[in-house]
């Protein structure tokens, strides 16, 4: 018993409210971590897990930044995305978009920027060295015409055009700049089964709500397989 009442007395005030401070410091901790959550959450695309607009918009301007003239800006889009939807359903068209997601993401890797900017519509931004463009957009374009199953077995033949911009062949380091003639690129090559490099004519075609006008001439690297 005396054992006891001295252990207790060995702690005085000064403990009691470090004890008690814990608590709230504690629940304070689980809510700050909890709110970080939520935050990084709304970066993120809830069906793809790709970097929303504006997460992607800040990290690729970073990127960029930091790589320079090794960077490269990408473009892509779904091939016929519509008709997967109307004839299979959106479930359907949900798993390709997902897929083709993922497939970005191990493409580009942990390092790069990788965004959804709307409904078939994707951008990446990545350190790209001048003698890896080819090799490594060929073997994108496989990935993506690589035909994806459903959880129902069934089994979609998938495609899509993909545009790619670089700051040396372009002469800007603008992001704005480098997706406009990245995106005018992939339309000039829309459902050719190639990456499409951007030239210095695609940064002054006109354009619509972002959709390119006549037909400037391309770099083509990589027939899908």
């Amino acid at each position: 018993m005396d054992s006891v009442l001295q252990t207790r007395g060995r702690f005085g005030p000064r403990t009691l409210l470090f004890t008690t401070a814990a608590v709230p410091l504690t629940g304070w901790v689980v809510h700050a971590v909890a709110l970080h959550r939520q935050l990084a959450a709304t970066k993120r695309d809830p069906l793809t897990g790709l970097l929303r607009r504006d997460a992607y918009t800040a990290r690729a301007r970073r990127l960029l930044a930091r790589h320079g003239d090794n960077a490269a800006i990408l473009m892509v889009d779904a091939d016929h995305f519509k008709q997967i939807n109307d004839g299979m359903g959106h479930a359907a068209g949900d798993t390709v978009l997902a897929a083709i997601g993922t497939r970005l993401t191990a493409w580009a890797g942990p390092h790069a920027a990788v965004g959804r900017l709307g409904g078939d519509e994707f951008a990446v931004v990545l350190e790209l060295t001048p003698g890896r463009r080819a090799q490594r957009l060929e073997q994108l374009v496989r990935m993506l015409n690589t035909p994806v199953v459903l959880d129902d077995g069934r089994t979609v033949d998938v495609a899509a055009s993909v545009g790619a911009a670089t700051p040396d062949v372009l002469g800007t380091r603008d992001l704005t700049a480098l997706q406009r003639a990245a995106d005018a690129a992939l339309y000039d090559g829309k459902h050719t089964g190639r990456a499409h490099l951007a030239t210095a004519a695609h940064a002054t075609t006109p354009s619509i709500n972002g959709r390119r006008a006549g037909r400037p001439g391309t770099a083509m690297w990589g027939q899908a397989a």
